[in-house]
């Protein structure tokens, strides 16, 4: 290359003709950061624009935060019933056809020695009336065997009052502590239960009525079952309940709640009777259908918000172009090319997204972390009881982040605000300088 022909490469900047990026030119180079960078630190004529990247910044930080926590929370609420619904409740109930079950016991053990099986437990169960000196309450009685009562954790791991120590030698009965406060009673007085279904008499079947001597006391957490669930020795119950040798049903317990369809048929020929199976998806099915629809509803609400803030972005990037027109112009005609100009104005608004993005990360990780604080603290503040255990059946707010979620919301986030860019960092692009500078 000859020496005037080494001087026409450097003087013109590397330029092709039309303004078109050279092929050795490096994309996102530092002036175009210290460009970018320079206009998110707007003059004080130029505060408006300031004060909408602001509000972009907040908009954005504040939607994907708030996303995060709503979804960890709807998680959290979802886990929570449903390890307390299924982990008192069986998650396939086996009920009898044909004849009552009198043969419980060796249905129970044949199904309870299959693979994916936990438990197999042989219930008796009935309404009645539990009162005291103090009020009355309907409650549901279920008549378990001690061993099998153990061997559930909800309750055996969460007794307050008492102990269930020979709880099948003797008469005494379970109950949930929100029954127990509504009824004023402890561990060692006496209930009153008061069953529909007596003695038969020439007269008619009369009430049972019996007294009870409460052996323990339990805290689910779950206000539904704690102020409704009473506990019995099996036998007792199936006197209790004029059970001539028989029970109700088996609630059978897996490892895995989700292969309850595989196992349905090995249940059902483990039975080895005629019997109707119902698994926990049927019970609890428009409970968890309307937690799921809830759920997608709630995502699609509160992305608006995100979706509001990168419109903000949008506006904010226009005024922007418009006002720094006469700068444009002036770096074109000095050389500088469409992509160069394109990529300030993508940096300059993508710095808003990603900031406000990574910033409500953070923030929906601090609050989902400490949730449960957060709202004993406001509660406190406001007087109020924020999340009433007899509306919401929990007595904690629970918050539990899936990563997947969490990712999903911070990538939507991220395309938005990248998304929001485009339009005014071409319109920077296209910006005619002669027609820039034809008034100045």
């Amino acid at each position: 290359m000859t020496v005037t022909g080494a001087a026409a490469t450097r003087g013109g900047a590397g330029r092709r003709p039309g303004g078109e990026e050279p092929t050795g030119t490096r994309p996102f180079s530092p002036f175009e950061w210290m460009l970018s960078l320079r206009y998110l630190r707007a003059r004080r004529k130029e505060g408006f624009i300031s004060v909408i990247a602001g509000f972009s910044f907040l908009g954005i930080m504040l939607g994907v935060a708030t996303l995060i926590i709503v979804m960890a929370v709807m998680n959290g609420f979802r886990q929570e019933l449903l390890g307390k619904i299924l982990g008192l409740n069986g998650h396939v109930l086996v009920q009898p056809l044909e004849s009552p079950l009198t043969d419980y016991a060796a249905v129970a053990e044949r199904i309870s020695k299959l693979n994916g099986i936990r438990l197999a437990v042989p219930l008796v169960e009935g309404q009645a009336l539990a009162s005291s000196p103090f009020g009355a309450s309907g409650v549901l009685v279920r008549g378990l065997a001690e061993k099998d009562l153990r061997q559930l954790p909800s309750i055996s791991h969460n007794i307050r009052q008492g102990t269930l120590e020979n709880f099948d030698q003797g008469q005494g009965i379970a109950i949930g502590k929100r029954l127990a406060d509504q009824l004023s009673l402890h561990a060692g007085d006496n209930i009153t239960l008061v069953a529909p279904r007596g003695a038969v008499t020439p007269m008619g079947t009369s009430p049972r009525i019996k007294v009870y001597k409460i052996a323990a006391v339990f805290e689910i957490g779950m206000s539904e079952y704690d102020s409704a669930f009473v506990f019995m020795p099996l036998p007792e119950a199936q006197a209790y309940f004029n059970r001539n040798g028989d029970v109700n049903a088996i609630e059978v317990y897996l490892a895995n709640p989700d292969d309850v369809g595989e196992l349905r048929a090995a249940i059902q020929s483990a039975a080895e009777r005629p019997v109707y199976l119902v698994d926990w998806r049927v019970r609890n099915a428009t409970f968890f259908n309307a937690l799921q629809v809830e759920r997608n509803v709630m995502f699609l609400i509160l992305t608006l918000i995100v979706l509001v803030a990168a419109l903000n972005i949008v506006s904010g990037l226009i005024m922007l172009v418009k006002d720094k027109g006469h700068d444009i112009a002036i770096l074109r005609t000095m050389g500088a090319t469409k992509g160069a100009i394109m990529r300030v104005f993508l940096i300059t608004g993508a710095s808003i997204g990603v900031v406000g993005t990574l910033s409500g990360l953070l923030l929906g990780v601090i609050v989902c972390l400490n949730i449960e604080h957060i709202r004993q603290f406001i509660s406190w503040l406001t007087a109020t009881e924020l999340f009433s255990p007899e509306l919401y059946y929990l007595s904690r707010l629970p918050a539990e982040m899936n990563f997947g979620e969490t990712t999903t919301v911070v990538v939507m986030a991220l395309a938005l605000s990248l998304l929001a860019t485009l339009y005014p960092s071409w319109r920077a692009a296209r910006l005619d300088p002669v027609e820039a500078l034809r008034y100045e």
